[in-house]
């Protein structure tokens, strides 16, 4: 079932749009335009560019050789490195809200089909790096 949303209003279909433009299309400037979210948006969108090689490394390691983010839709990469950089920066947030957040916004970009693989790498991907983040 898809959800229907205001864009103006949903702050991670927001950080997908950015990182979206940002990666795809690197000449482009990121501008935060005025929003009640701002600085969380801002933070998500400049944090998961910054560490992008760093986010890109922890998801080779975390889902194994069989794992080739190359061949994933670009939408689909995009939100898969946000949610990773909340899932490793954003320790406050638990993993459910932030699969949640991000599967009701790819529900935006992708078919139900590809927002089940999500869910399941998701899933996956969060409960490792913060189960492993735990014992540091």
């Amino acid at each position: 079932m898809k959800s229907h949303f205001n864009l103006n209003n949903n702050p991670r279909v927001i950080i997908i749009q950015k990182l979206y433009g940002k990666f795809f299309n690197e000449d482009g400037n990121v501008d935060f335009p005025k929003h009640r979210f701002k600085k969380f948006i801002k933070d998500i969108v400049l944090g998961t560019i910054e560490r992008n090689d760093l986010i890109l490394e922890e998801l080779n390691k975390k889902l194994g050789d069989k794992f080739v983010m190359e061949n994933l839709d670009k939408v689909f990469q995009t939100i898969l490195k946000a949610a990773t950089y909340e899932f490793l920066y954003k320790p406050n947030t638990s993993i459910n809200i932030i699969i949640k957040e991000y599967l009701n916004s790819s529900n935006f970009f992708l078919e139900d089909s590809q927002t089940k693989y999500l869910n399941a790498l998701l899933d996956n991907i969060g409960k490792k790096l913060r189960t492993s983040n735990a014992r540091i």
